[in-house]
């Protein structure tokens, strides 16, 4: 576990109770990695023996990355959201790319990355 990454939270958009998903393999391995994932869906379903929170809204703690597996359609609704949690960073993963909220979230002073949360935890670049 990096001393940096030590209970640093991280919340994941979309976040699958579905082992065979890219979210769940995400939020496993963020745990792994020694960072706090929050998994965000709107059943609130547990992700990995995580608890989970419906909606970002539900969120009020210091998040430090916001890391996404949801489409454009649905990240476009989640702006106020994110812009109350105020992330140091988010991160689109593939699929997840939405251009328009890129460009809002830069204006506001929000690190934006278009990446995959698995290889950058893997290559230590998260």
């Amino acid at each position: 576990m990096s001393k940096a990454a030590e209970g640093t939270k991280a919340a994941v958009l979309g976040a699958s109770p579905k082992e065979d998903r890219y979210s769940f393999k995400a939020v496993h391995m963020l745990k792994e990695h020694g960072f706090k994932p929050i998994p965000v869906h709107p059943k609130g379903h547990a992700v990995d023996g995580i608890d989970g929170v419906k909606s970002l809204a539900d969120l009020s703690d210091d998040i430090d990355t916001l890391t996404m597996y949801v489409n454009a359609s649905i990240s476009d609704t989640e702006y106020d959201n994110i812009m109350k949690l105020h992330p140091r960073r988010v991160i689109f993963n593939p699929g997840s790319e939405n251009q328009n909220l890129k460009e809002k979230l830069d204006i506001e002073g929000i690190e934006t990355v278009e990446a995959c949360t698995l290889v950058m935890l893997q290559t230590n670049q998260y």
